[in-house]
């Protein structure tokens, strides 16, 4: 045996070692479910405490890093999901750390992954819009939707999510926020890990943690559940999917009928069928994001 040719043995080696070696995760933050959020005071610009609560969510998804990386995360992008998609102080974020920002973006909330990533994890998430129970309790759009269905099972944010990571073969491992989207998820996306940092009232009040024991069980919850992660099965993925919207007034169902490919249930609820889940997401990202007067 030459060296050249043991050279190459051992570097061949090394870089199958390296690319075994990899562990990519994504994570995808909202708001509502936040340690201590209750109303819009927390949630936007204009809210008394919003300044405060950035803060608050920065340190949750400093808290999933931590325990990412302490299950052997190598690669971790973060999406800032909440609102205007502004929301994090990126500033904090360690320098190996990638963001995506702002809308609209085809993946919606989880924009960027794709099968190179391990496993994904949701922070500060919520309950669907048709559940009475939960803070905040809406799915993509509170001041429109009433209710989103695939395939005709009413899903939330997380259920969405996690159908778009399923169709890359990737699973969601865990998922903070109240006990209502803790019990939520584990009907949708069976017994993934939950961090729950408070326990809802009413849509506009809950007991809660402290921000620093929230986000304690994060950092705990994400640890396990990536460490877990070969036990979870992704959410169904691939093939074509119903895509069912229903909306809080008849309007927007009318306008959106016009639409070839757009059939109208009932006088408020329409459905769009998709060849697959990433086409669902894009029509969803126009139902929600396109407004008229766009401009630069």
């Amino acid at each position: 045996m030459n060296n050249r040719w043991l050279c190459g043995l051992l570097l061949c080696a090394v870089h199958v070692a390296a690319a075994a070696a990899d562990l990519k995760v994504y994570i995808s933050a909202d708001m509502e479910g936040v340690t201590g959020v209750v109303t819009e005071q927390q949630l936007g610009p204009e809210g008394f405490e919003y300044a405060r609560f950035r803060e608050f969510i920065m340190d949750e998804v400093l808290a999933a890093i931590r325990g990412a990386r302490a299950a052997g995360a190598t690669a971790i992008l973060v999406s800032d999901s909440h609102g205007n998609g502004q929301n994090l102080p990126i500033e904090r974020l360690p320098k190996d750390v990638q963001v995506v920002r702002s809308w609209p973006r085809p993946l919606g909330m989880m924009e960027g992954i794709d099968e190179s990533f391990a496993a994904a994890v949701f922070i500060g998430y919520h309950t669907a819009a048709s559940n009475a129970a939960g803070v905040r309790a809406h799915t993509f759009s509170s001041s429109t939707l009433t209710d989103v269905r695939l395939d005709g099972r009413t899903v939330g944010e997380a259920g969405f999510n996690a159908v778009i990571a399923g169709y890359f073969g990737v699973p969601v491992v865990a998922i903070s926020g109240d006990d209502q989207v803790a019990a939520e998820a584990k009907v949708q996306l069976g017994e993934i890990e939950t961090a729950i940092v408070k326990w809802a009232i009413g849509f506009h009040t809950a007991r809660t943690l402290t921000p620093q024991a929230g986000a304690a069980l994060i950092e705990a919850a994400v640890r396990r559940g990536i460490e877990q992660r070969r036990e979870v099965k992704p959410a169904r993925s691939g093939g074509p999917v119903a895509l069912d919207l229903s909306f809080k007034h008849y309007r927007q169902a009318e306008l959106l009928a016009y639409l070839p490919m757009v059939e109208r249930l009932d006088a408020h609820s329409i459905r769009f069928k998709a060849k697959d889940i990433l086409e669902a997401s894009r029509f969803m990202q126009f139902v929600t994001k396109y407004e008229q007067g766009l401009a630069p």
